[in-house]
C-alpha cells in the first residue's frame, strides 16, 4: 500500500508539472512606450546630446521603457510648437531650449541662460546642488511637464557678422537674428535691431543681406550650420548665453504612467547625458575654432566698456522682470543666492577655479532679495535650497519597490 501511495503521489506530481508546463503564463508587463521628438533639425548638432538621452535610457531602463526617436521637424514641424506639443500629450517627450518659452512666463529664461549671469559649471551646481533642479520643475509643473536638464554647452559663440563690432556703438543700426527676450532688448538699447528666426532660416537670411549678423551655438554648431560661408567676424565674448541649457520635457501624464524605476533613471540619465554634453561640445569647440580661423573668419573683441554697458543693461532688466513675476523673482534669487554663497570660494581659488563672480553681485544679490521677500518667495527659496544640501548629504538613493519620491535622492529620514 505505501508503494502504490507513492507512485500516486509521484504520478500526481508529474500531472501537476505537465499541466503547469502546459498551461498559458501570465503575459510580462508590455514596457511603457513614449515617442521623443528633438527640438534640432538634424543639421543643428545640438541634437547630438538628446540622442545620449535617448539611447542611455533604452539601454538602462529596457524592459520598462521603449523611447523611439523622432529628429526634429518629424511629429512636430515646429519648435516654437514642441511645449504645446509635450504640454497636450501629442507626443510624451521631447527636448526643449527654455528661452523659448518666455512668452508663457518670463522665468524660463532663466533656466538657460541669461545674459551676463550663470556659466555652465554654476547652472549645474545650482541644478543638481543647490535646489535648481526642484524650482525649474515647480515652474513647468504649472503647464503639465515633468523636465529635467540634459545638455549644457560652454558659452555661446558670440555673434557672427559681417561688420567689426569691438565698442557698444558698433551695434548700432545692425540687424541682428537674437534669440532671448532679455537679449533681444539689450540689442535693442544698444542701438542694435533684434530680428527673431528659427536656426533653419539663419543661413539664408545672412547670405541674402536680410540681416547684418546672427547668433546660434557654439563653434562647432555654428560650423554645422554654415555660418562661416555667409559672415566674415566672430564677435567676442558670447555674453548674450554664457550657459546654455537645453533640457527633457515629459508629459505629466505620461511620466505619471511610467514604473518608479524609470523615473529614477530619467534623472539619472539626464545628469549624466549633462556631463557628456558639455565635455563634448567643449572639445569640440576648441576644434572649429580652429576651422573658423582657418577659414579666415576675423575675431572682433568687445571692448571693457561694451561689457560694462552690457552688463547694467542685462541687470535693469533681470531686477525689472523679478518685480513683475513672482516666479522670476523666486529663481533669480535662487541662483543669485548660489552664486553670492559660492562667491569667496571661487575668489580663494583663483586662478584656478572655473567661472567667474559676476559684478555687482552684492547689489544685485540685495535687491533680488527683498524683492523675493516682496513676493513671499524668500523661504521657499531658502528651504529648496537646505532640503536639496539635505537629501545630497544623506546619500539615500531610491529604493526599487518603493515610490520614487524626490530629486536626485530619497528624503533623509
Amino acid at each position: 500500500m505505501k508503494k502504490r501511495a507513492v507512485l500516486w503521489a509521484i504520478t500526481l506530481v508529474l500531472l501537476v508539472g505537465l499541466m503547469a508546463s502546459l498551461w498559458p503564463k501570465p503575459a510580462e508587463a508590455a514596457p511603457v512606450r513614449w515617442r521623443f521628438q528633438s527640438i534640432w533639425v538634424p543639421s543643428i548638432t545640438l541634437w547630438k546630446g538628446d540622442k545620449y538621452w535617448v539611447d542611455l535610457m533604452n539601454v538602462m531602463a529596457a524592459g520598462d521603457l521603449d523611447i523611439k526617436w523622432f529628429a526634429g521637424g518629424t511629429l512636430v514641424t515646429r519648435s516654437d510648437e514642441m511645449f504645446d506639443a509635450v504640454a497636450k500629450g501629442t507626443i510624451e517627450a521631447g527636448t526643449d531650449w527654455p528661452s523659448y518659452w518666455e512668452g508663457k512666463n518670463s522665468a524660463f529664461g532663466l533656466i538657460t541662460s541669461t545674459p551676463v549671469w550663470l556659466t555652465p559649471g554654476d547652472y549645474m551646481i545650482w541644478f543638481w546642488q543647490a535646489g535648481g533642479l526642484e524650482l525649474a520643475q515647480e515652474l513647468y509643473s504649472k503647464y503639465g511637464i515633468v523636465w529635467f536638464p540634459h545638455s549644457v554647452t560652454g558659452p555661446e559663440s558670440g555673434q557672427r557678422s559681417n561688420k567689426p563690432i569691438k565698442t557698444g556703438d558698433d551695434y548700432k543700426g545692425v540687424k541682428m537674428r537674437q534669440c532671448g527676450r532679455v537679449q533681444a532688448k539689450v540689442l535693442q538699447d544698444l542701438g542694435g535691431a533684434a530680428i527673431f528666426m528659427p536656426g533653419s532660416e539663419i543661413y539664408l537670411a545672412l547670405s541674402r543681406g536680410t540681416i547684418d549678423a546672427a547668433e546660434f551655438s557654439v563653434p562647432g554648431v555654428d560650423w554645422s550650420m554654415g555660418f562661416q560661408e555667409v559672415t566674415k567676424f566672430w564677435v567676442l565674448p558670447g555674453w548674450h548665453q554664457p550657459g546654455p541649457v537645453s533640457g527633457v520635457m515629459i508629459n505629466k501624464a505620461a511620466w505619471d504612467k511610467a514604473p518608479d524605476r524609470v523615473k529614477f533613471l530619467a534623472k539619472e540619465a539626464a545628469m549624466a547625458s549633462m556631463m557628456w554634453a558639455w565635455t563634448f561640445y567643449e572639445l569640440n569647440a576648441a576644434d572649429f575654432t580652429q576651422k573658423f580661423k582657418e577659414k579666415g573668419i576675423q575675431t572682433s573683441i568687445l571692448d571693457q566698456d561694451a561689457i560694462n554697458k552690457i552688463t547694467d543693461i542685462a541687470y535693469k532688466y533681470l531686477i525689472e522682470d523679478a518685480e513683475a513675476n513672482p516666479d522670476h523673482a523666486k529663481i533669480a534669487f535662487s541662483q543669485a543666492k548660489y552664486l553670492k554663497d559660492f562667491a569667496e570660494w571661487r575668489s580663494i581659488e583663483q586662478p584656478f577655479m572655473f567661472g567667474r563672480n559676476p559684478p555687482k553681485l552684492d547689489q544685485i544679490y540685495a535687491k533680488l532679495e527683498e524683492i523675493a521677500k516682496k513676493h513671499k518667495v524668500y523661504d521657499a527659496v531658502i528651504e529648496s535650497q537646505k532640503a536639496s544640501r539635505a537629501r545630497m548629504e544623506a546619500q539615500e538613493f531610491w529604493k526599487p519597490g518603493t515610490p520614487y519620491v524626490g530629486n536626485p535622492v530619497a528624503p533623509p529620514k
